[in-house]
């Protein structure tokens, strides 16, 4: 509807154009939201692949658009928490979530389940996990790109990687140069990962061979940003393009949505030293990654 001009101007002098500006993000994530919520039932309802990983079989998660393709396709790594395994409701929903907006946008998306395949649960508070971002998950996320890459609907050289927190980890250690396929297959096409643990990266060099994108909060106490941002400095000259943005005031699991800042305790390698962090939605931070993330995967 459009507004005459003087009522507009009678609503700029009752709301101001800062608080107007303020609430901008958190509208279009609702908006945002909205379009996700309309997008095909199919991204709804997954079908689940077996994918062969050496001695082990994968099971995952698919989702895709309808049609022959072939379209682009992403490798989406769960976080220490697992995939759907004994898990909320609420942190499932988040991974429907993010596969149904790029389902919409064309891609994809195949969720390879790190833990259930070892039958193991969640690690989040295991201090020595027994499955690794820097060796078991990078050899699921290579079998899993193969496996897509076979694929009659998928474009074998537009296969992405995308992953949060420990996935997110993963997902950084799988791009390094020194990761690189051997096999003669095509590489992934580029990398995005939400508020990985840089630590173990930044000191052992880390660079990546595919343009790489690394959304984190200023204000995460279990990843922290200054970490990641040391060792993206530390890249910048021997690096595929790398992007990081830190988001002012974001915690860890920003981009969940309606999820509640809340204390998580018994956790290992945090900020604090009693193994405490913060995680929760930032309607700003959220808004952008919903933008940024599809846009950065379309290249």
């Amino acid at each position: 509807m459009r507004l005459e001009p003087s009522l507009a101007q009678t609503l700029t002098r009752r709301i101001p154009l800062r608080i107007i500006s303020e609430a901008l993000p958190l509208v279009f994530g609702i908006a945002l939201t909205a379009v996700i919520a309309c997008a095909p039932a199919i991204a709804a309802e997954p079908e689940h692949v077996d994918i062969p990983d050496g001695e082990l079989t994968l099971q995952a998660s698919l989702y895709r658009p309808d049609g022959a393709g072939p379209f682009p396709a992403v490798v989406a790594l769960h976080d220490c928490g697992g995939l759907v395994h004994h898990r909320p409701i609420t942190e499932t929903r988040h991974y429907i979530e993010w596969a149904r907006l790029l389902v919409a946008d064309g891609f994809v998306v195949l969720f390879p389940d790190s833990f259930g395949a070892r039958g193991i649960g969640p690690q989040c508070h295991e201090r020595n996990r027994k499955v690794r971002a820097s060796r078991e998950r990078v050899s699921d996320a290579n079998a899993t790109r193969h496996w897509l890459q076979a694929q009659s609907y998928v474009k074998p050289d537009h296969v992405s990687l995308l992953g949060w927190s420990s996935g997110g980890t993963a997902a950084l250690w799988t791009v390094r140069p020194t990761a690189a396929p051997r096999d003669g297959s095509t590489d992934f096409r580029s990398a995005v990962t939400f508020y990985p643990s840089c630590r173990r990266l930044h000191d052992t060099a880390w660079s990546a061979r595919v343009p790489t994108l690394i959304l984190v909060g200023a204000a995460d106490d279990w990843t922290p940003a200054s970490v990641c941002q040391q060792m993206v400095a530390g890249a910048r000259d021997r690096s595929a393009r790398v992007q990081i943005v830190v988001y002012p005031g974001a915690q860890h699991q920003f981009d969940r949505a309606n999820s509640p800042i809340r204390l998580h305790t018994g956790l290992f390698n945090t900020v604090d030293p009693a193994g405490r962090a913060h995680s929760g939605t930032n309607p700003a931070a959220r808004a952008d990654a919903l933008k940024r993330v599809p846009e950065w995967l379309q290249r």
